[in-house]
């Protein structure tokens, strides 16, 4: 499968539907899966780790892939929920207004340690993270935010 600058695409996949996957390192595999669920809902994904190459300016790069993207996932995790990147990467979608959906993904955190800019979203808990991913291939189809 090829790569673009925007992550993979898949086959019948709209570019013009990005989801950004915000998480912790030391979450790496959970984000990989959640990228590869949502590419087969039809969007694309930007996910740092994979996605920014070696000589890229970090800072420059997430801010331009935030501004293109539709939804920005948050993987809230014990080792995310206080993550400065993470909260960076919150706080300038949030600074877009209301030009992206942000969904916080919870695995073994509960309401208490959510950042409070995140408690007002309507976050889905890993088990149910389907349910996210028919809205998500809702959205792609129909084109809505």
């Amino acid at each position: 499968m090829a790569r673009t600058a925007r992550g993979p695409r898949k086959p019948g996949g709209s570019d013009d539907y990005q989801v950004f996957v915000s998480h912790a390192t030391a979450d790496k595999w959970i984000a990989t899966v959640i990228c590869e669920k949502i590419e087969a809902a039809g969007a694309t994904t930007f996910r740092d780790d994979r996605d920014i190459e070696g000589g890229d300016n970090i800072p420059d790069k997430v801010l331009a892939q935030i501004r293109r993207s539709r939804e920005m996932v948050v993987i809230l995790t014990p080792k995310s929920v206080d993550r400065p990147w993470v909260l960076i990467e919150v706080g300038a979608a949030l600074g877009r207004g209301r030009g992206i959906r942000i969904v916080p993904i919870l695995y073994h955190v509960e309401i208490d340690p959510i950042p409070e800019m995140l408690k007002s979203k309507r976050a889905y808990h890993l088990n149910d993270f389907d349910s996210y991913l028919k809205g998500v291939s809702d959205r792609v189809r129909g084109g809505a935010r």
